[in-house]
């Protein structure tokens, strides 16, 4: 079965012509034009990914992005945010909320299927040793991508779930902010370390007491700690 790709933005044009290039790419596109009918399908057709465009009319992007990382339901679909050049607030406001990747307007689609076919490996794949992971309370189930925290578990979305696996396989070891831009995010060419530190403040808030083992190195970037 093709992989769902469901794509928000209220410009029919960008719709064709995302549906052409997904179609080509062995996708399935699904469209919404509007917050309130995306929030509708996302639940009931689940796709592999969600592109979403920020300025939509009716509920926004952002307020879609909130609304879906709070359901169970659909809070590990990845999701590509589609914003504006300028309109760097609303970037930051949309990783905080969950989203885990950017794409600003106007783009290349064929750059945009790469970064769904790169977030979409990311989710998918995982590195060969290591089955299993602990981290104190925490325990990762590496093939089946779960998480639990003394045998609760924890929804992370797919860039929240590999950077937390690379810290830990890497624990005791310092990674540049650039280092995972590469290694979680694919980016060839490392630019926007607040990237990095958005998603490491969200992931440090859903770990709760386990976060005091990823350290912030000033200046460089991250480690995880040895156990106590």
């Amino acid at each position: 079965m093709k992989p769902k790709i469901l794509i928000v933005d209220d410009e029919p044009d960008a719709l064709e012509v995302l549906g052409f290039k997904l179609r080509e790419s062995g996708y399935l596109p699904l469209f919404a034009k509007d917050g309130t009918r995306a929030i509708t399908i996302a639940r009931d057709e689940r796709p592999a990914l969600i592109v979403l465009d920020l300025m939509l009319p009716e509920v926004d992007g952002l307020e879609v992005c909130k609304i879906l990382r709070r359901d169970p339901n659909t809070a590990s679909i990845p999701v590509i945010m589609l914003t504006a050049r300028a309109a760097e607030m609303d970037r930051v406001l949309g990783l905080e909320l969950g989203a885990d990747d950017y794409v600003t307007k106007p783009f290349s689609p064929r750059e945009l299927v790469l970064r769904i076919k790169k977030l979409l490996t990311r989710a998918q794949t995982t590195e060969d040793v290591g089955a299993h992971l602990r981290l104190g309370d925490l325990d990762i189930d590496v093939p089946r991508h779960q998480v639990t925290i003394s045998g609760q578990p924890l929804v992370l979305t797919a860039t929240e779930f590999k950077l937390l696996e690379i810290l830990i396989r890497r624990r005791g070891r310092v990674q540049s902010r650039d280092r995972l831009l590469q290694d979680v995010w694919g980016y060839e060419n490392p630019i926007d370390s607040r990237t990095v530190d958005t998603h490491m403040r969200r992931l440090r808030e859903k770990l709760g007491d386990i976060a005091r083992y990823l350290e912030t190195v000033r200046g460089v970037g991250y480690r995880c700690l040895a156990e106590e």
